[in-house]
């Protein structure tokens, strides 16, 4: 039988997304949330909402007891993990079961084997599918692991056995810097996963990251619906990915496939679960198993669009006990699609996580575009959650057909509030490689250094203040006084605003009505002018060329949607002359995001050299550590596990001396 209710241990776009397959199906669809997700969109969407605790993960998300107290009392039946958070936790699916609710994923035993990437790699080679080469055991102290590495031959992968994401990976390539990688690898596992084992992989020159998606019932069919090329990846956190993968031929496909499959047979497992595998883009037709993800992936949108077959509604009907109807020989692919992460990020400021509220939402619609968002405008983007915000995802009947459909709806997407990674994903598109298919996983880190936003236009300006100009001739209260015409006895003055965008601030001078005014930036030419406010959708006519605009504005900033592009202005005030105080010299540390303090490199008043690290901040499972700049003495301002805001200052050093 299907399941009357379901419950949805997760958040953001997978909640919503699981959600909506819920109603397709007619099942009562359960939402939890954290005190920081109440007005979240999965909560709204969903039929039944319970509070589960306070915003930390560990709090709410990741509270077992909670979730399963939740479940009885919504008198769920099942529960659906999402990706992330609980949903490969074997203590989660026993306390399921033992409170009789259905944990929709593989069994507890394939958990806890493809749990601990030792055990799984072990597991998977007895049953024939090829590994990396590499050391893997339980409690490999750091002395083992870096004698091992001499004879593994660098360059070498650090990988903690727990958890996936990237998170406490490290690519090694002198033996001097491993025991600085398997301190932090060490650090950053043990936060993420509370376990801190590590093991380690030869790294596969040139690698590809593809995997295979699998289905497997309870009476012993186990199928693939083809792979997934996830190579493009920044810091070894997936951004594009894409199916089918362009380096595979069909007997290739065939064999990683089978592979695929033998793994999932290795652990009895059952459900939907992904097969990662390292393939050389010299060597194609090798292939090693680096490990299995027992859940539904981030990407699974574009093996849904070239299958056909709807993942989530399949794990639920596995999980209710249903036999899968289709063969092997009844999996065909169509067309080709692919996929963007939308992040809260900063790509030019070196990928740090933003945040701030969702002031207006702008998302691409049409053939072959899908979008899996758990946005909606007025929401809350915090630091206390990953990053990532939605995906858009194209298909078209071919891989170039997907690039530009793609391309067409990023260029169609933003949030405006928060600085997001959009830009930056188009810009790989564009990429010669990428749209040649020539990928591997360090393609992103090699190309970071060559993206630059895109320089901010006269128009953009214009139209930034233009917004705020018409706002003023909007405001319903005011009296003659305060409409900005400019009158005066003689020629009218201009409203002049200034304006930081991008990497330029300048004065925008407006003189006239909206319904006849001229423009004119800095000491520029004079330009014709007509415009017109309704709401957020503004329509600016420059010398006779309209261009349509979303905007929003808050704390005197401008969020600009439009020709494809977003852009942040800021209202410049004159900023106040500092007094030379003797100590120029002197270096202040301050937060680049808003995070917790995980780790404090020196003790309060000692001496340190420039580049020794004083503070460590995480952010949305990134951590960022900050630098002495001078020789000096330091201060500490905060402590380990503080919270900090952007811009809060986290440690000053006195310089030994003064210029």
């Amino acid at each position: 039988m299907v399941f009357d209710t379901v419950l949805v241990a997760n958040r953001g776009e997978i909640a919503v997304r699981v959600i909506r397959t819920l109603k397709a199906m007619g099942i009562r669809s359960v939402a939890v949330y954290s005190d920081a997700d109440a007005d979240a969109r999965h909560v709204a969407e969903a039929d039944v909402a319970v509070r589960i605790g306070p915003a930390p993960a560990r709090d709410s998300y990741l509270n077992i007891t909670a979730v399963v107290d939740a479940a009885i009392r919504t008198e769920a039946q099942a529960v659906h993990p999402g990706y992330g958070f609980l949903s490969e936790n074997a203590g989660f699916a026993t306390a399921l079961g033992a409170a009789g609710v259905t944990f929709i994923g593989p069994p507890v035993a394939a958990l806890q084997t493809m749990g601990d990437k030792i055990a799984a790699k072990s597991t998977v080679s007895a049953f024939g599918v090829p590994v990396v080469p590499g050391i893997a055991r339980p409690g490999l102290t750091d002395a083992e692991l870096i004698a091992a590495a001499d004879q593994i031959g660098y360059p070498v992968l650090v990988k903690p056995s727990a958890g996936g994401g990237g998170k406490g990976m490290r690519l090694v390539e002198r033996a001097a810097d491993l025991p600085a990688a398997l301190a932090g690898a060490r650090r950053e596992s043990a936060a993420a996963f509370g376990d801190d084992t590590l093991f380690l992989e030869r790294f596969v020159l040139r690698p590809r990251h593809i995997e295979v998606q699998v289905l497997a019932d309870s009476y012993g069919n186990v199928i693939h619906l083809g792979e997934r090329e996830c190579s493009l990846q920044r810091r070894h956190q997936k951004v594009i990915e894409e199916a089918p993968s362009p380096l595979l031929d069909a007997a290739t496909r065939a064999r990683i496939g089978a592979a695929g499959c033998d793994t999932a047979r290795s652990v009895d497992y059952t459900g939907a679960g992904t097969v990662e595998f390292i393939v050389s883009a010299d060597r194609p037709e090798e292939f090693f198993f680096m490990e299995m993800n027992t859940r539904l992936q981030v990407e699974h949108p574009v093996t849904e669009m070239v299958t056909g077959w709807d993942l989530v509604e399949w794990q639920i009907r596995i999980a209710a006990g249903e036999k899968l109807t289709a063969t092997q020989s009844d999996i065909a692919l169509h067309g080709h699609a692919i996929e963007a992460r939308v992040y809260a990020e900063d790509p030019a400021n070196g990928f740090l996580p933003t945040g701030g509220d969702v002031l207006a939402l702008v998302e691409p619609e049409g053939p072959g575009i899908r979008v899996d968002s758990g946005l909606s405008a007025g929401v809350t983007v915090g630091s206390e959650y990953d990053p990532m915000l939605a995906k858009i995802i194209a298909h078209a009947a071919d891989r170039p057909g997907a690039l530009r459909t793609l391309d067409r709806a990023l260029a169609d997407t933003a949030v405006l509030g928060v600085v997001t990674n959009v830009e930056f994903a188009r810009f790989l598109l564009a990429d010669a490689d990428v749209a040649a298919g020539r990928l591997d996983t360090g393609l992103l880190d090699r190309r970071v250094g060559d993206f630059a936003t895109a320089p901010t236009s006269d128009e953009q300006f214009i139209a930034a203040a233009t917004y705020r100009w018409l706002r003023l001739w909007q405001k319903p209260d005011g009296d003659l006084w305060d409409v900005p015409s400019g009158w005066r006895i003689g020629a009218p003055a201009p409203i002049s605003v200034r304006l930081r965008g991008g990497d330029r601030t300048d004065h925008v001078h407006l003189t006239g009505t909206p319904a006849a005014a001229a423009a004119r930036v800095e000491n520029g030419e004079s330009r014709s002018l007509q415009a017109h406010l309704d709401g957020r959708r503004l329509a600016v006519t420059l010398d006779g060329m309209r261009t349509e605009y979303i905007v929003a504005a808050a704390d005197h900033r401008i969020w600009l949607h439009g020709n494809g592009t977003t852009v942040l202005f800021e209202e410049v005030r004159e900023a106040a002359v500092r007094p030379d105080d003797g100590h120029s010299g002197d270096a202040e540390l301050t937060s680049p995001m808003p995070g917790t303090v995980v780790a404090v490199g020196v003790d309060d008043g000692a001496e340190v050299s420039a580049g020794t690290v004083v503070v460590t901040v995480e952010a949305m499972k990134m951590e960022h550590t900050l630098a002495a700049s001078v020789d000096g003495v330091v201060q500490l301002l905060v402590g380990v596990g503080d919270q900090v805001k952007v811009g809060q200052p986290l440690a000053r050093i006195t310089a030994n001396t003064k210029g």
